[in-house]
């Protein structure tokens, strides 16, 4: 596919959403069916969200491999190629990776996050390597993921290069390499769709950004709706204020809970219980929320306003 194509199709909040589990944590793949067909019905369509399946928060990593795949089939025939899917691809070696990414592609994404394979410990030659092979194996979109608890930077330089790598779209961005500033990646804004994963939507709008993470677009679609209108439209105070004022409170009872038990989607997976869209628990060894969390989350969610079960 074309380079702005795909950058067009690849923009906007990215609703990483959950995968739901039965009672024996297996998955349903109906519910995801249903949950999809909800998603697109409420806006989270090509150009202006993305659903991305299989990341981490959508517990990606513990899938296995004949799992993933049909995770992603459903989410795509659901959608009707009304919306941009993209699918999460975890450090995986330069082979299998690009076995996930043509089977991907097949299926009919028409994006891929992928993250390094930290494992291998590579150098910037080798990820370079990597991610110009994984280019030229495909036909679809490639999203850059690093982040600091990977132990796996990519430098400026590294990233510049990577402007000859054809289907290099977008660069997940949070933490900048040694010597770097936050800013700096904005320099390749016009070659890469910089997606924002620091909390700071409108910093990164305002420096050439095209997108950001967030806890809430498939929770609750019209907030994060908003939130990428007023960006669009340039108010970045009104962006910011409003962004905040959900995504503080969540990110806060998020890390005061993950002492109790980790897994990246528990809260997600409570905020979907609590907007009556349950989608069951993490596989173990994460623990659900429990009734006191709950509770607490509940009644954040209802100081926002937002409809409830």
């Amino acid at each position: 596919m074309d380079r702005e194509y795909l950058k067009n199709a690849i923009q906007g909040p990215i609703a990483t959403v959950p995968t739901p589990f039965d009672d024996d944590f297996n998955i349903d793949y109906g519910v995801m069916a249903d949950l999809t067909k909800w998603w697109v019905d409420s806006g989270l369509v090509m150009g202006t969200a993305v659903i991305k399946v299989a990341a981490a928060m959508g517990e990606g990593p513990m899938l296995a491999d004949d799992e993933w795949p049909h995770l992603l089939r459903t989410v795509v025939q659901a959608a009707d190629d009304k919306a941009s899917i993209v699918c999460g691809l975890h450090y995986k070696d330069t082979k299998r990776t690009i076995e996930d990414a043509k089977q991907a592609e097949e299926i009919g994404a028409v994006g891929l996050q992928v993250s390094p394979p930290i494992f291998n410990l590579p150098s910037q030659d080798d990820l370079l390597d990597f991610y110009s092979e994984l280019s030229d194996a495909t036909g679809i979109g490639i999203l850059v993921y690093v982040t600091a608890g990977m132990n796996c930077p990519i430098d400026l330089d590294t990233y510049r290069k990577m402007a000859d790598f054809e289907n290099i779209v977008g660069i997940k961005w949070s933490t900048p390499p040694e010597g770097a500033s936050w800013e700096s990646i904005y320099e390749l804004s016009d070659t890469f769709n910089i997606i924002d994963n620091s909390k700071q939507p409108a910093r990164s709008h305002q420096l050439g950004g095209r997108g950001y993470i967030n806890m809430t677009s498939e929770i609750h679609p019209p907030h994060d709706l908003k939130v990428w209108e007023l960006l669009e439209a340039k108010k970045y105070d009104e962006a910011k204020e409003l962004f905040d004022s959900v995504n503080d409170p969540i990110r806060h009872f998020y890390d005061r809970t993950s002492e109790r038990s980790g897994g990246q989607a528990r809260v997600k997976k409570g905020l979907m219980e609590i907007v009556g869209r349950p989608v069951g628990a993490s596989r173990p060894p994460s623990k659900p929320l429990n009734a006191a969390e709950m509770k607490e989350l509940r009644g954040i969610v209802e100081g926002f306003g937002w409809p409830t079960a």
